[in-house]
């Protein structure tokens, strides 16, 4: 069963009161537009078969007026002759043809009016269809958000985080225990003593004499 009855309760109807009293907005919104969709090809629909039957309702008053020229021309002929009651005959098949055509211009005046109230119609339907279609953009755009908003709420309120956080300090503690490994390899290493000092320096002048005895020899090659 749908939302509405049809093209003027369309019209009528407040979209922004409807979504206001619906249980899912979303889904509410849709079925609005879905059934001014159906509702807006129907209404064009009627307009097009409206005007495909006053076109042949003009094409027959073009045939009944030249049937009443013809019964006119007729009805001279016959006069002419001094046939008064083939004229008579004539002129009552002239005024048959008449009174359908005159019928026909009838009907095709008020399907007129039938045609302007269907394009306002039509052109308050696309206007109830756009509106729709707006709030439908907006309902979305804050459903999302409010799905964002309830997704980054678990994220920094779930398990997950603890977990994460939890990982973390698995990880800081592991490091602690390698920088406290490093440290403690370093604990209770003797201090060296005068005499090992004292060799270092030796051999450190060792090591100068040897570099300046290498300078001299290659100084002397050169020279």
């Amino acid at each position: 069963m749908g939302i509405f009855s049809r093209t003027r309760d369309i019209i009528a109807a407040n979209v922004t009161d409807l979504l206001d009293r619906a249980d899912d907005p979303a889904k509410m919104i849709r079925m609005i537009i879905m059934e001014m969709e159906e509702t807006l090809i129907e209404v064009r629909a009627s307009a097009a078969r409206t005007i495909a039957d006053q076109k042949e309702m003009k094409r027959h008053i073009a045939k009944l007026d030249g049937l009443q020229q013809s019964w006119t021309e007729k009805a001279e002929l016959a006069l002419s002759k001094g046939r008064e009651d083939l004229a008579k005959a004539a002129l009552v098949e002239k005024r048959k043809a008449a009174d359908m055509a005159e019928q026909l211009r009838g009907e095709i005046a008020t399907l007129d009016e039938a045609l302007s109230a269907s394009e306002e119609d039509i052109a308050k339907l696309q206007n109830k269809l756009r509106e729709a279609r707006a709030r439908q953009n907006s309902i979305v755009a804050r459903l999302e958000s409010a799905q964002n908003r309830v997704r980054l709420r678990e994220m920094t309120n779930g398990p997950k985080i603890d977990e994460a956080f939890a990982r973390f300090e698995t990880l800081e503690r592991r490091v602690d225990f390698a920088e406290g490994r490093a440290e403690a390899a370093g604990m209770g290493a003797a201090p060296r003593t005068l005499e090992e000092e004292i060799a270092e320096l030796q051999s450190a002048d060792k090591v100068d004499a040897d570099l300046a005895a290498l300078k001299a020899r290659l100084a002397a090659r050169e020279g």
